[in-house]
């Protein structure tokens, strides 16, 4: 096999990515000793956000040498508010290793991982880690996994037992028995007689999954014919690329047991970067830019993989936003190290210095070019306002997140003028609270955070008119604007009017847009303290000064008439009202409808999640100010599983003692 293999580590969150990234690195003899992120010691993630979560929180990529071939590994987070830091490199792999728990009550929370893995049509098998403390058996599990699978899975070990242990297993391709050993390669051994049997049947079931799609080894089963190795070794890596089988081996990455029989798998049955280029349609070479990164000594650095040939340093990249590119640096990476590169081999994953302009999902290269490919990214369901601790660092801020929102996809910054505060959205307060804490460990910007304000706004109930007088008498030119307006309530949702129905000049048409003006500006902050919706206002008289008239005048007494108007119009509160859709395994459905009825929630239907077998989708209308928590205590009554998405669907009346503490509130910030 030419070029170097990209192999995905992809799961749950715990599930044991990053260990078995140490594992296959330790066997291979790239490193001589297995870290723990955890403990900081792990050569994949490094960083202290890791360190102190116990789990991945960033894309790592690492790279060994087994057998005489290359390969790259592209570590991603499990996570929920860290998966999509990886998934645009996903889409370039070129075989995924789905890491699950032995046990099959958390087989579903594979399915997510698991399906991705079929919208993009990246090959993949499953990796069961673990294996030695598992208490379920091999067969529960795979009858968990398989309706979460389009393709069907593949058994290809039978553990063997020792007690209530796992200690080896039987290859049901190789027809061999192998020992575990910590840390070495398993040892051969005799087969087991007890055994026999169940061997016998699994390599049957193997043989059969295989010749649905081979025609020659179906014959063959039909005249009671052995056949080769070969052919059935074969046919477990064409079925694999092809996405038509899916295997699943198992051990334990932190003894280092089925270690090396998962890279033998891999090296027989991963396709190459040119089977990636094929599907993704590159022609010439080129480098997809999947990640930037802003962590290493370097500065700023561009990740991405090479295909369709190899790139040298210095070769012509074509242009990215409307400037010529050059791969004026290139490095491999391995962990937080760079190491200088001065030709990457087809399908290298490798960062790119000096590459300012190359945003992350873009394409490089001379010729034409694929289309991105199209990856979903999680909703972004919370939200933080963040200020300078200190407020010199009100720059230092702002070039700070510019740097992290390059880095993580679904962060996004946004300047609030309403609540006059920069505000973060991301999946869930997880991810929010790394983004912080990466604020001040690299960048030296400590900042405190609260809750977005709620938008809250006001209307009127009834109409009313008003007269708005301003005269001002303070040495020679005076003030002076006089005017009556008509004030009244509008369907919900109609915004804000204005008209005018002046009739003999009562007041100069050059001074109606002041007072419309002076009327909006009333409109900012209502009587309860909070922007005016809803309402038409018509000035239908006046009077002026030929002297002491002026565009200021006539605004100041548009205010004041408007203001005066609207406590005298009963003003009530409206609250924000968000469109809620939750998507859930079917064992958590009414868990969830509980959770948003118990939140003021309107529970609208509940209906099957459209090609999700045993997953629900749950709509509802919630109030905005019953939306904080909500993702923390969807995940957690559905073993992490339940997300949300919600917009933005109408203003509701807000009456009663949640009104009055609304306002109180509002009265006490202003005060």
């Amino acid at each position: 096999m030419t070029g170097t293999r990209a192999i995905a580590l992809v799961g749950p969150a715990g599930a044991g990515k990053t260990c078995l990234a140490e594992a296959m690195l330790f066997a291979s003899g790239t490193i001589d000793r297995q870290g723990d992120t955890a403990a900081g010691s792990s050569v994949g993630d490094f960083s202290a956000e890791a360190r102190a979560r116990g789990g991945s929180t960033e894309l790592n990529v690492m790279n060994f040498e087994w057998l005489g071939e290359r390969f790259a590994l592209l570590d991603l987070p499990g996570g929920t508010g860290f998966q999509a830091d990886g998934v645009k490199a996903l889409s370039t792999a070129d075989l995924a290793i789905v890491v699950v728990d032995p046990d099959p009550a958390r087989a579903p929370l594979a399915a997510p991982t698991l399906r991705l893995l079929d919208e993009l049509g990246i090959p993949h098998l499953i990796f069961v880690n673990r294996i030695d403390a598992a208490r379920g058996s091999i067969g529960e599990l795979l009858h968990a996994l398989q309706p979460l699978s389009v393709s069907p899975l593949i058994a290809r070990q039978v553990p063997i037992p020792s007690g209530d242990r796992i200690t080896g297993f039987v290859d049901v391709a190789l027809e061999r028995a192998f020992h575990y050993r910590p840390g070495q390669p398993s040892e051969p051994i005799a087969m087991p007689a007890e055994l026999d049997a169940i061997e016998a049947q699994a390599r049957t079931r193997l043989l059969e999954q295989l010749a649905d799609h081979d025609d020659r080894l179906l014959e063959q089963l039909l005249m009671d014919e052995t056949p080769p190795l070969d052919t059935v070794l074969s046919d477990l890596a064409r079925e694999t690329g092809e996405n038509l089988a899916v295997s699943v081996l198992f051990g334990s990455a932190s003894n280092g047991f089925g270690v090396r029989r998962l890279m033998k798998a891999i090296r027989h049955e991963a396709p190459g970067p040119q089977a990636t280029a094929r599907r993704l349609g590159v022609g010439d070479p080129s480098l997809f830019a999947f990640k930037v990164s802003h962590a290493h000594a370097l500065g700023r650095l561009v990740i991405g993989r090479v295909l369709g040939g190899s790139l040298r340093e210095g070769q012509d990249l074509g242009a990215s936003e409307g400037r010529s590119m050059k791969a004026s640096a290139l490095f491999a990476l391995q962990g937080e190290k760079t190491t200088r590169l001065g030709e990457a081999p087809d399908g290298s994953v490798v960062a790119l210095a000096k590459a300012d302009m190359v945003k992350a999902g873009e394409w490089l290269g001379r010729g034409t070019l694929p289309p991105a490919p199209e990856v979903p990214l999680p909703s972004r369901n919370v939200r933080i306002a963040i200020q300078p601790a200190d407020r010199k660092d009100d720059v230092k801020l702002s070039g700070a997140l510019h740097k992290l929102a390059e880095e993580d996809p679904v962060l996004l910054v946004e300047h609030d003028g309403e609540d006059h505060a920069v505000t973060l959205s991301g999946v869930n307060e997880e991810q929010l609270q790394v983004v912080l804490a990466r604020l001040q460990r690299r960048h030296g910007v400590k900042v405190t955070q609260r809750r977005p304000r709620v938008g809250y706004r006001e209307s009127v109930r009834r109409s009313v008119t008003q007269r708005g007088r301003h005269k001002k008498q303070s040495g020679g030119h005076g003030q002076f604007g006089d005017v009556v307006i008509e004030l009244a309530p509008q369907q919900r949702g109609a915004g804000f009017t204005f008209a005018e129905r002046i009739h003999g000049g009562a007041i100069p048409r050059q001074y109606v847009p002041a007072v419309e003006q002076g009327v909006r500006d009333a409109c900012f902050k209502g009587p309860l303290g909070f922007p005016v919706v809803d309402v038409a206002v018509t000035l239908t008289d006046g009077s002026y000064h030929s002297v002491d008239s002026s565009e200021l005048a006539f605004r100041t007494a548009g205010r004041i008439a408007m203001q005066e108007a609207l406590a005298a119009a009963q003003p009530h509160l409206l609250e924000p009202v968000h469109r809620v859709v939750v998507v859930t395994p079917s064992t958590s459905t009414s868990k969830a409808s509980s959770a948003l009825a118990a939140r003021r929630g309107q529970v609208l239907g509940l209906f099957p999640r459209d090609g999700w077998n045993g997953w629900d989708r749950v709509e509802a209308l919630v109030p905005e100010a019953e939306l904080h928590g909500l993702e923390g205590e969807l995940r957690s009554l559905s073993h992490g599983l339940a997300t949300y998405e919600a917009s933005f669907d109408h203003l509701a009346e807000l009456n009663g003692a949640m009104a009055e503490k609304v306002v109180k509130a509002q009265e006490a910030e202003l005060a």
